[in-house]
């Protein structure tokens, strides 16, 4: 009787943990939905903030997670590039490519999103030119793009040209790695398309992640082990007390 007593415990506590599951799913899918309502508003009506108040917001805590319009002049720094490894578009595998651009009167610097480019062997990673010579960037501020599952601390190598090639932005650790004595933003900036720099690119959010459809699609599936589970639970529970008040050789 514990044995079985346990068993119906543990279900329940399965139950109870696919619900949560499918709840936080179906919280992520509101989240996201909100996101890319924002960014699209933002991107629609285009109405520029100024790059280094965005870069130097007081509030980073709240910003990272927002998205802006800006426009504002700097320059790049002369500073190895950052590859985002393991960015799939139209089917193709490839990298995307950033560099730190300096706003004018900002304290941090930015790391802007030059775009996408094909990746044909991991043994040869092409070379990239130099940072390019514009004195003005706009585009969409946004948070960085999420990268694969997280396996043990992030490791951050140069590569033999000085570049970085990693599986996730996270400025605070590109700018220790870079020695970048007042840090980066905790946004990056995607260049606006219309820009005849860098490589392909597109004014994409939630790159990397998944859309609040498959979010929603997660949530049917752990509501859907609960309610399976919930019902299998039930079975064999009326089974088992059926047969617990059953006396020995009697009928049911």
């Amino acid at each position: 009787m514990t044995r079985r007593i346990l068993l119906l415990l543990l279900s329940i506590a399965m139950i109870v943990a696919f619900v949560r599951l499918g709840l936080w799913q179906v919280d992520r899918a509101h989240y996201k939905e909100r996101l890319l309502a924002h960014s699209r508003q933002v991107v629609s009506e285009r109405r520029p903030d100024v790059l280094y108040a965005a870069a130097d917001a007081q509030d980073q805590a709240n910003e990272a997670d927002a998205y802006e319009w800006t426009v504002g002049g700097g320059h790049f720094l002369p500073l190895p590039p950052i590859r985002l490894d393991n960015q799939i578009r139209n089917g193709v595998a490839g990298i995307r490519v950033y560099r730190v651009f300096q706003p004018d009167g900002a304290q941090h610097a930015i790391l802007v999103e030059l775009g996408w480019r094909a990746l044909p062997s991991r043994q040869e990673m092409p070379p990239e030119p130099a940072p390019p010579d514009v004195t003005q960037v706009r585009g969409l501020l946004a948070p960085p793009p999420v990268g694969g599952l997280k396996l043990g601390p992030e490791k951050i190598v140069p590569a033999k040209d000085g570049s970085l090639l990693l599986m996730r932005i996270t400025p605070d650790k590109i700018a220790d790695a870079l020695k970048l004595k007042n840090g980066l933003a905790p946004r990056v900036l995607i260049l606006d398309t219309g820009m005849k720099v860098g490589y392909k690119r597109d004014l994409q959010v939630l790159s990397g992640t998944l859309p609040p459809a498959a979010h929603r699609a997660y949530a049917v599936q752990w509501f859907g082990l609960a309610i399976a589970l919930g019902v299998v639970t039930i079975v064999v529970s009326r089974r088992y007390w059926r047969e617990a008040r059953t006396p020995e050789g009697g009928k049911a």
